[in-house]
């Protein structure tokens, strides 16, 4: 399983570098952001739960 991953990733990293600048950017901002903005919005709502819990509002 392992195995097959790195192998993925390692073909995928491959096309990624051949691709014209302007194409990686492109790629970049439309896969990216996007994850970057849910990470963003994940990590705010488990830092809201946890400050909840510890004050200890139950809302």
């Amino acid at each position: 399983m392992a195995s097959a991953l790195a192998d993925w990733y390692d073909a995928v990293e491959l096309w990624v570098t051949q691709l014209a600048f302007p194409l990686q950017v492109v790629l970049a901002v439309v896969v990216v952001l996007p994850l970057c903005f849910l990470a963003a919005v994940l990590l705010d709502r488990v830092s809201e739960f946890v400050v909840d819990r510890a004050r200890g509002d139950r809302s």
